[in-house]
């Protein structure tokens, strides 16, 4: 699917950068109303129920300035993690950035990109002579804006001349026409998320289907980028097995060369906390997640809050039924965590 907004904010002095004057005159010319913000912290809808701000906020872009050029460890995925874009217009309801943005889930462009690539390089240089990666899609899915912003295409320039930094981004969408005839080198690596389909349908909306996905990784992979894909959230229902297993199917008859395919997986069970309980309940009244706390393992998270995962016997066979088909179908891949 490609995005469109029905109005989009800027906040102060973003028009006064080039892709911000970009973003203004591209929106003028498509008719989105748009409205120019005193600040970001004034963007709000105080008379709206949470469902209401919530699918207001979906439908809209704020255009702005990333201010905090301080890079926070990004582990298992990066050493670090940046943002180009914050959010995503897909509507998954189990995302963690439910809480994480829990107040303005907005999508959210940054136009000083050159100022955002010279914070990079920064990194890059006070950790020589090691390599340093970065994750580009940990606080956000910056591929479903690009066919507005080009943000991805510019990173992936960016980092396709650094001799020891290297880029990491993972995706719902399916928008890479124009990341496919880059010289990127081989120093961005393209994940995809993908799912069962009972995951995606009543979990994932607003995002590209699980064939649109594998198709765009396809592209992504002729095109010689490294190739990977995160299997999450994991979810234990009826027949999830067979789900699951015909779901690396289509995979398998999607990848050129299957047996002797270098790709990756990361596999994540299906997690919530408390906060993103409150927030799931209040913004999906009706949805079929599982968030019954007493059936699952309560375990301490890094962030410093308990996450309640599933039961150490369940993620054992999880991490086993995994394990077993992946090797089946893509013995020459790898399996860098299960959590």
């Amino acid at each position: 699917m490609v995005f469109m907004p029905k109005q989009v904010f800027f906040e102060p002095k973003a028009t006064e950068y080039p892709l911000g004057e970009e973003l203004y005159n591209k929106f003028q010319k498509l008719n989105i109303p748009i409205q120019k913000l005193s600040s970001y912290n004034k963007l709000d809808r105080e008379s709206s129920s949470p469902s209401e701000f919530y699918a207001f906020a979906k439908d809209s872009i704020v255009v702005g300035i990333k201010r905090s050029m301080k890079l926070v460890p990004c582990k298992p995925s990066a050493d670090y993690q940046f943002s180009l874009v914050t959010g995503c217009p897909g509507s998954c309801q189990y995302c963690y950035l439910q809480t994480n943005q829990s107040l303005k889930p907005f999508t959210r462009v940054y136009v000083n990109r050159d100022e955002i690539f010279n914070n990079i390089q920064k990194y890059i240089d006070s950790a020589l002579p090691n390599i340093t990666t970065f994750e580009l899609a940990s606080t956000g899915d910056p591929l479903s804006v690009e066919h507005l912003t080009g943000s991805v295409k510019s990173a992936i320039e960016f980092f396709s001349t650094s001799e020891h930094g290297r880029l990491r981004l993972v995706t719902k969408f399916s928008y890479v026409d124009s990341l496919l005839d880059l010289n990127h080198n081989g120093k961005t690596k393209v994940r995809y998320t993908i799912n069962s389909p009972y995951v995606i349908n009543n979990f994932e909306f607003n995002t590209d289907s699980l064939e649109n996905r594998l198709d765009a990784a396809s592209k992504i992979y002729s095109a010689g980028y490294p190739l990977g894909f995160i299997i999450a959230p994991i979810m234990i229902y009826e027949g999830y097995k067979e789900e699951y297993t015909s779901m690396l199917e289509s995979l398998r008859s999607k990848i050129e060369s299957p047996d002797t395919a270098p790709i990756t997986f990361e596999l994540i069970q299906y997690r919530f906390t408390a906060k993103s309980k409150k927030v799931i309940n209040e913004r999906f009244p009706l949805t079929k997640l599982d968030l019954n706390e007493e059936t699952r393992f309560k375990k301490w998270g890094p962030y410093g809050v308990y996450k309640y995962v599933y039961q150490k016997d369940e993620s054992k066979l999880l991490k086993e039924f995994f394990e077993e088909k992946i090797k089946k179908y893509f013995p020459s891949s790898t399996i860098e965590y299960f959590t």
